[in-house]
């Protein structure tokens, strides 16, 4: 993601109001919705964060704990050639950024100043930083402009809603209930598909998930036949959040139209897996399968 390979998580000190050679010094052209352009002041790039609200938007308040949806733009301002770092318009990928203590102040504050349909530039400079020791590697300085698209509704912590008895022959996955994980078994003498399957477990009421989406999901992969485990979102105790697009094959192709609050177990042949490279934990050739709870889409 570009903010988080731009931004880090360091919280930082506070946030500076925009002035002088700061955010108030650019001007932003082009209409929210569509990538922007920016035009940076002269002089040495400025060493305080600081953001300024261009366009302010007409919806709803952007506020502290949201997880606000953005298409971002970053620049690393050297004061030479300013050189654009990616864009999530060239991306097609919108990215959530949690507004709360994990990012740095200026952004805080500044998020809490636009509505969705705004759009906020913001410059963070490495006052950013937590440590003032790691000013001897010190980044560029680097300029943001952010459009906020909205705030991702709050993800569900497990998959809800009515067990199907659908099942995959081979294969057993085993509902706890509760927030409990899943329990996945592929220890088999029976041959895999070499098409795709996908079977609904407990079938979700939310929003059917569409190609082009970002989901949150927790998950469980093994290797068929054998039963061995090589992940397992459950066991790290974190939701994985990935945009659709960017995963192998069979997740693309399975995981489209399935509602939210979902939960699926998936058969994927090697040629929608990851074929004959060999991968850490998995061997050339796999069948994968894995369970999969679908938390969240946008």
């Amino acid at each position: 993601m570009f903010f988080a390979a731009a931004c880090g998580s360091d919280a930082g000190t506070g946030a500076a109001p925009a002035s002088g050679s700061g955010a108030a010094a650019f001007k932003v052209t082009g209409d929210v919705g569509a990538k922007p352009t920016v035009t940076f002041p002269a002089g040495t790039p400025a060493t305080t964060s600081s953001y300024q609200v261009v366009q302010p938007g007409a919806g709803e308040d952007v506020k502290s704990g949201d997880r606000v949806i953005v298409n971002l733009t970053v620049w690393n301002w050297d004061g030479k050639g300013n050189a654009v770092q990616g864009s999530s318009y060239d991306t097609k990928a919108p990215e959530t950024i949690p507004v709360d203590e994990q990012l740095p102040k200026v952004l805080q504050e500044g998020f809490t100043k636009v509505k969705h349909g705004g759009r906020l530039l913001a410059v963070l400079a490495n006052d950013i930083e937590a440590d003032p020791q790691a000013q001897a590697a010190a980044e560029p300085t680097k300029v943001f402009v952010f459009d906020v698209v909205g705030t991702q509704p709050p993800v569900l912590k497990v998959a809800s809603g009515k067990e199907t008895k659908e099942s995959i022959k081979g294969v057993k996955v085993v509902n706890p209930g509760g927030e409990k994980a899943p329990t996945l078994t592929t220890k088999t003498d029976l041959k895999p598909s070499k098409e795709l399957v996908v079977k609904t477990i407990i079938e979700g009421t939310g929003a059917k998930v569409k190609a082009n989406q970002t989901l949150t999901v927790h998950y469980t992969g093994k290797i068929w036949g054998t039963d061995k485990q090589f992940d397992s979102s459950w066991e790290r105790g974190q939701p994985a959040e990935f945009p659709l697009g960017q995963v192998i094959q069979g997740w693309q192709k399975g995981l489209v139209g399935v509602p939210v609050g979902s939960r699926v177990v998936m058969s994927i042949p090697p040629d929608l897996g990851y074929g004959a490279q060999e991968q850490q934990g998995i061997p050339a050739n796999s069948t994968l399968v894995f369970v999969v709870d679908v938390l969240g889409a946008y």
